[in-house]
């Protein structure tokens, strides 16, 4: 039997998530059946974006060596009312995905903007590719935001949701400051 619910916690970050404005439209659950490493995936956007264009996709990857290391840590403390060690973590990644943008922002400009908005909770990545249909046809951009977060075990274990309030917090601000950009960089001049 686990020593933790990932599961359950998955349904909680994703009522979590409802609480803090955001609306849950689908939910993924892979499994790698070689190492049974495990891929949840959950699909949201902010309240006020239901018609488009910004959506955010939220994925927790499950490394099985460190989820049976966790439960040897556990199933080993002497007291069952003891912390358990705090160094195991798994990757909870953020990522906002936009529709092709005709008038792309400045990168570094951007970056600026919504770190300021991520602080040192949510450190943000942003990332832009250039496509080509054809050698003829003008580029067209693509944008990414991506935070990478660690989702401690031990907050797992004993229950401990509020680390994720903060995060969620920032997810909605910077959310709520790229909708107000995105008409700015999908609309042509």
């Amino acid at each position: 039997m686990a020593v933790i619910d990932i599961a359950g916690f998955v349904s909680d970050l994703k009522s979590h998530a409802v609480d803090h404005g955001f609306h849950v439209h689908d939910e993924r659950h892979f499994v790698e059946t070689y190492s049974l490493s495990q891929l949840w995936e959950v699909d949201l956007h902010p309240e006020e974006a239901c018609s488009g264009p910004i959506d955010l996709h939220v994925s927790l990857e499950i490394d099985p060596r460190t989820l049976l290391n966790f439960e040897d840590a556990v199933l080993a403390m002497d007291d069952p009312d003891d912390d358990p060690p705090g160094t195991f973590e798994f990757p909870l990644v953020f990522t906002w995905a936009f529709p092709p943008l005709t008038s792309p922002p400045d990168l570094l400009v951007l970056a600026t903007d919504v770190a300021g908005i991520g602080g040192l909770e949510l450190p943000l990545e942003i990332s832009a590719i250039d496509s080509f249909h054809q050698v003829t046809d003008a580029p067209e951009r693509s944008l990414t935001v991506v935070s990478r977060i660690q989702v401690s075990l031990a907050d797992v274990y004993k229950g401990n949701d509020e680390a994720l309030c903060g995060v969620l917090d920032r997810c909605r601000e910077v959310s709520l400051d790229l909708l107000q950009r995105v008409p700015g960089w999908i609309d042509a001049d």
